[in-house]
C-alpha cells in the first residue's frame, strides 16, 4: 500500500489553519480548564446547592403531611359530629318522641266523637296568577 515515504507531511502553518476552524466547532467541557482547586470547590458548592434543595423538599413534604393530617383529623370529626345530628334527627321523627312532645304541651289524641267539622259552602278557589312564568 503506502510507504512512509509515500505521505507527504504538510507544513505546521498548513495544519494549524486547517484544525483552526474545527477546533472551534468542538466544544469542550468549561471544567475540563479548571485546575483541581478550582473544581473541587464548584463540586462542593454544586453538592451543597443540591443538599439545600432536597431541605428544602423535605421541608415542604413535612408541612404538607402536617396539614393533611389536620384536615383528616377535622374530618373525622365532622363525620362524628354528622353522625350525632342523625341520631338526633330520627329520635325526635319516631312517633313514640312526637308524642311525647305533644303530651307535654298539652295536647292529646282527638275523640273522634267530640270532633266538629265544619263546612263552608259557596268557597271558590282564587286564581293565583299565571305560574309559567
Amino acid at each position: 500500500m503506502y510507504g512512509l515515504k509515500a505521505q507527504t507531511v504538510a507544513s505546521p502553518k498548513a495544519t494549524s489553519k486547517s484544525a483552526l476552524p474545527a477546533q472551534r466547532r468542538r466544544m469542550h467541557p468549561f471544567f475540563f480548564h479548571m485546575g483541581p482547586v478550582s473544581l473541587c470547590i464548584s463540586c462542593v458548592l454544586l453538592i451543597s446547592l443540591m443538599a439545600v434543595l432536597y431541605l428544602s423538599q423535605v421541608g415542604q413534604v413535612v408541612t404538607a403531611n402536617h396539614q393533611l393530617q389536620s384536615i383528616r383529623n377535622e374530618q373525622a370529626a365532622l363525620e362524628r359530629q354528622n353522625q350525632d345530628l342523625v341520631d338526633i334527627l330520627t329520635q325526635e321523627q319516631s312517633p313514640a318522641f312526637i308524642i311525647e312532645q305533644a303530651q307535654k304541651m298539652g295536647l292529646g289524641p282527638v275523640d273522634l266523637k267530640h270532633l266538629w267539622i265544619i263546612q263552608v259552602s259557596h268557597l271558590q278557589e282564587i286564581d293565583k296568577g299565571d305560574r309559567s312564568i
